[in-house]
């Protein structure tokens, strides 16, 4: 087997999904899908994203046990319906990243994806030094996608792969709702 298709050096990636477009905890959900194919193990934890119930909580207890979803956000900060205390949102973040650490450096996983961290960090529920401490102890075989808009400097520095989601047309803006299977 090639060097190419073994996988590389084996090495892990730190992969950044950003950007005000839509796409990005989709990206991240496809690699997923492709790991899976190759019987990589894969975990998701979602920061941001926990009171509302998506799509992808459902789909991905069908790809159980290679595939693990963990919400751990408390929902969306200050905003829609959001009635929770700040305080609340900084201690389940704080719980969050501890929680992802674990994951990343218990050896179970190939992949380890942070959904809706870079939110979680531009809005100060986080400390990008906290992220950065957690990359930097990452077994090297160890992949971390870090979605959300607004990555970190620091982050996108300390990345290998960055890709920037652009929006140039969005149905919202013709007062077109977020639909099921679609948008959540």
């Amino acid at each position: 087997m090639s060097d190419a298709e073994s996988g590389g050096s084996g090495g892990g990636l730190v992969i950044v999904y950003t950007g005000g477009g839509k796409g990005k905890t989709t990206a991240a959900l496809g690699m997923a899908l492709r790991a899976l194919g190759h019987r990589k193990r894969v975990c998701m934890v979602q920061f941001i994203k926990g009171s509302w119930k998506y799509g992808e909580m459902e789909s991905s207890k069908m790809l159980e046990p290679g595939f693990e979803m963990i919400a751990a956000g408390k929902g969306f900060v200050g905003i829609i319906d959001d009635k929770s205390p700040r305080e609340d949102h900084e201690r389940i973040a704080g719980e969050a990243v501890r929680l992802a650490s674990e994951k990343v450096r218990s050896g179970a996983y190939d992949i380890v994806i942070l959904d809706e961290i870079n939110y979680a960090i531009d809005l100060g529920l986080v400390p990008v030094s906290d992220v950065l401490k957690m990359l930097d102890a990452r077994p090297p075989e160890v992949s971390v996608v870090l979605t959300g808009n607004r990555a970190a400097d620091q982050i996108v520095e300390r990345a290998d792969l960055v890709t920037e989601m652009r929006e140039i047309k969005h149905p919202f803006k013709k007062g077109i709702r977020a639909k099921k299977g679609i948008d959540f």
